[in-house]
């Protein structure tokens, strides 16, 4: 199997710098495309074979370096009770919010093999199949509470952050409530074969730094070391998050993701002890592939070969993508990335970290 992604996530020596992108799988591929003009989402969660499928369609096409379960951040919420559904071109809207202590007391403890039997199916067969490592995911508590209080996508979580303040002890226990269901979810997903997780949180941006530590980054804590001794690595990704980047990896993560507000140098900066993931603008990819390409070299150069750098998007592959345009951008970081030893000497983080972002 090739594990440099794995190599990379444990900042070890890697023969070329490590690619995937989030949302690899899914809507701009054609034979996604395909697939879902006969099945739903959730008809394709729920059909191992065909989730998995889904799963290595991109690791055929693209030839990333790490396949990433294919699911909805929200896919385990039924599990505890809640009902949704996901409608095209809105995303998973929640037909009964949770708002007050009470509606919080309706919810009910997770069980992941009756919750997401098929899921947990779905990585058994990737893991017969594929020859580069699979990421397990969940999102990450906060932004699963914001779909349970607002009831669909909200990025600025307007209701949520009126319930944090105005009902602190509802807001905890709707958190403690995401983590014991997280913990259990992607407990599940590495002893069904996962090999690395990554936590979503979509929404985290709209917190002041304040908000995060108080109220956010001891859950966050809790959940991480409720993980800590599966041993795999663990990817800790918001967007929005620049001005966070600090106070997210206090509260755990072995890998940090980096969107694309803010340079690759300068983020890792701000957490030298992490490997770091990322970070090019997924818009880059709807114009000229020159355009990408150019970026994605400044990139690597501001990894500058350090050991413990995953090239990624800043967020998720934007559904116009050519996927052509992908295989390219693949081939171009592991040609522009690849160095016959890891380089070590700390020095390069002190000069790549000063040098211009232009």
């Amino acid at each position: 199997m090739k594990d440099r992604f794995l190599r990379a996530c444990r900042r070890e020596s890697v023969d070329t710098t490590p690619v995937w992108f989030m949302r690899q799988a899914g809507r701009s591929l054609p034979e996604y495309r395909a697939i879902r003009e006969r099945a739903t989402l959730a008809q394709i969660t729920n059909d191992p074979a065909l989730c998995a499928e889904v799963t290595l369609q991109p690791v055929r096409r693209l030839g990333v370096d790490a396949a990433i379960l294919f699911a909805d951040i929200t896919t385990p919420l039924p599990g505890i009770g809640v009902d949704l559904e996901i409608v095209d071109g809105v995303g998973p809207v929640i037909e009964r919010p949770i708002r007050t202590a009470q509606d919080l007391a309706s919810l009910r403890a997770f069980d992941a093999e009756a919750a997401v039997g098929p899921l947990l199916e779905t990585i058994r067969l990737v893991r017969r199949e594929a020859q580069v490592p699979l990421i397990g995911f969940a999102g990450a508590p906060f932004t699963l509470a914001s779909y349970l209080v607002e009831g669909r996508s909200s990025r600025e979580a307007p209701g949520l952050k009126a319930l944090l303040h105005a009902d602190p002890a509802t807001f905890d226990a709707l958190m403690a409530a995401m983590v014991d269901m997280t913990i259990a979810y992607l407990r599940a997903q590495v002893a069904a074969g996962a090999q690395a997780v990554q936590l979503f949180d979509s929404w985290v941006g709209s917190l002041s730094p304040f908000d995060y530590r108080q109220s956010v980054a001891p859950h966050m804590r809790r959940l991480f070391a409720g993980l800590a001794d599966l041993e795999v690595p663990a990817i800790h990704f918001g967007t929005g998050s620049a001005g966070l980047l600090r106070v997210m990896a206090e509260a755990g993560g072995d890998v940090i993701g980096l969107d694309w507000r803010i340079g690759l140098a300068d983020g890792w900066a701000i957490v030298p002890d992490r490997a770091v993931q990322g970070n090019l603008d997924p818009s880059l990819l709807l114009g000229p592939f020159e355009a990408a390409a150019e970026q994605a070299r400044w990139v690597l150069d501001q990894a500058a070969g350090r050991p413990g750098h995953v090239f990624n998007l800043g967020h998720g592959v934007l559904p116009g993508t050519d996927p052509d345009d992908l295989r390219r951008l693949v081939d171009l970081v592991h040609e522009a990335g690849r160095r016959p030893t890891a380089v070590t000497d700390s020095s390069l983080l002190t000069s790549a970290s000063t040098r211009s972002d232009t």
